[in-house]
């Protein structure tokens, strides 16, 4: 069960990631932006959107050793705003598209969770990708650089300020492992992991704890 378990969650963040990354081209492509179809990330293709380390090996990681908080990310979608319409507000379209899709994930999972027929194994990878794709919603939209929940902030906040958003986003995936640190030793994990489990709950009351 435990394998079935860890084969259901990979199968779910890849879903999930890729899902995700594949929004944020097709938004931005449908916004004027044709960075991602250049660079061959307006595709389906898991291959084109997976980071062996931060998509694969690290939240593999993180389950092996029972963290609380899982994280992975895909390799980010690449965009122009300068060809984005719409500006900091395009921005932000592109931006909450990936955490958009996986809550419309998640959703379609739990409608089928819950009024669809199944078998244990079925019930298990649907119980993954609601898990997987409510936290990937909930942990995007942090509005810390460079998740992008920022982005969306970004569009609403003063120039001093987006500035500052900029010298932080530099971090990259550092600036992530230090939150995620944050996560594992402070209330900061309790928090986040009440509103994915509320949210979870909400989606279906009936499914089981893993």
């Amino acid at each position: 069960m435990a394998s079935m378990n860890l084969f259901a969650q990979v199968i779910a963040l890849i879903l999930g990631l890729t899902m995700h990354e594949f929004m944020h081209a097709y938004v931005g492509h449908r916004l004027g932006d044709t960075t991602a179809k250049s660079h061959g990330r307006l595709t389906l293709n898991p291959i084109a959107h997976i980071d062996p380390f931060a998509t694969l090996l690290l939240p593999l990681a993180l389950i092996l050793i029972g963290s609380p908080i899982v994280f992975a990310a895909a390799k980010p979608v690449p965009f122009n705003p300068w060809q984005l319409r719409g500006g900091r507000w395009g921005a932000a379209a592109v931006a909450v598209a990936g955490p958009l899709t996986n809550l419309a994930l998640a959703i379609v999972a739990a409608i089928a969770f819950n009024f669809l027929p199944y078998t244990v194994t079925g019930a298990t990878i649907l119980g993954a990708i609601i898990m997987i794709n409510v936290a990937l919603f909930i942990f995007n939209l942090i509005p810390l650089p460079p998740l992008d929940g920022s982005r969306v902030l970004y569009a609403f906040v003063s120039a001093q300020t987006r500035e500052l958003m900029d010298r932080i986003e530099q971090g990259g995936l550092a600036t992530i492992g230090i939150f995620v640190m944050v996560i594992y030793f402070t209330p900061v994990g309790a928090v986040l992991n009440s509103l994915i489990l509320g949210l979870i709950r909400i989606l279906v009351p009936s499914i089981p704890s893993y």
